[in-house]
C-alpha cells in the first residue's frame, strides 16, 4: 500500500485505519464509500490516493495488520508457558484468545465478516494465517490427547468448536458488565477443561 514520503504520511495512514475500521465496523465494507472515508479522517478524497490505492487495499492492510498484530502478542503470551504441559498451554491459549477478541472487537469482527470481500490472492493470505493460528490449538489438543490428559476424539472439530464458543465473547462482553475479561477467560477455561479432561482413573 502506498505511503506519502514526510512526516505527516504514516500519521495520516493511521488515521485512514482507525477511519475505515470505524467505517467498516458500523456500515460495512460495500457500504462505505470512499468520500466517506476521507471525510472521518479530514482530507479531500482525492489525498487518500497518496496512502492507499484501493477501498480493496485498504480491507486487506486492515486484515493483515490485525493478523500480524495477533500472532505478535500470540507468541508473546505463549513464550511465557512454553514449559508448561498441555494444560498450563491450554489455559494460556484461551486467556490470550479471550482478552485479544475482547479488545480488539472492530478488527476481529472485520477480519471475519470481511474476508469475503477479499480479493482471491488476499483471502487466500489470510486464511492461510487463519489455518496457522487455528493449528497451534489443535497442536495443543493432540498433545494433551498422547499424554492421556485430554479426551477430544478428533482434535480439529473440538478445536473448532472450542474456537467458535471463545470468538463469541466479542457479541456480548461489555467493558463495564458485571464480569471482568479475566474472569469470563476463567470461565470459559473451567467450561473447556471440563469437557477435555479425562476422569482419574479409581
Amino acid at each position: 500500500m502506498a505511503r506519502t514520503i514526510g512526516s505527516h504520511g504514516p500519521k495520516t495512514m493511521e488515521a485512514i485505519r482507525k477511519a475505515g475500521l470505524k467505517l467498516i465496523y458500523e456500515h460495512g465494507f460495500e457500504a462505505m464509500s470512499l468520500r466517506q472515508l476521507a471525510s472521518e479522517v479530514g482530507i479531500q478524497v482525492g489525498s487518500l490516493y497518496n496512502h492507499i490505492t484501493t477501498k480493496q487495499d485498504l480491507l486487506y492492510d486492515l486484515i493483515k495488520v490485525h493478523m500480524e498484530e495477533l500472532f505478535q502478542q500470540f507468541d508473546a503470551a505463549m513464550a511465557a508457558v512454553e514449559t508448561q504441559g498441555p494444560v498450563g498451554r491450554l489455559k494460556a491459549f484461551i486467556a490470550f484468545h479471550v482478552t485479544y477478541h475482547i479488545l480488539r472487537k472492530r478488527e476481529v469482527f472485520i477480519g471475519a465478516s470481511e474476508l469475503r470481500s477479499l480479493a482471491p490472492e488476499h483471502y487466500e493470505e489470510i486464511v492461510a494465517l487463519r489455518r496457522r493460528y487455528e493449528r497451534h490449538l489443535i497442536e495443543i489438543l493432540r498433545q494433551g490427547e498422547a499424554q492421556g490428559l485430554f479426551r477430544c476424539g478428533d482434535a480439529s472439530v473440538a478445536a473448532y468448536g472450542i474456537l467458535a464458543m471463545l470468538t463469541g465473547v466479542c457479541t456480548w462482553f461489555r467493558p463495564h458488565g458485571r464480569l471482568s475479561k479475566e474472569q469470563v477467560a476463567e470461565t470459559y477455561s473451567d467450561l473447556v477443561l471440563q469437557g477435555l479432561m479425562l476422569p482419574p482413573e479409581a
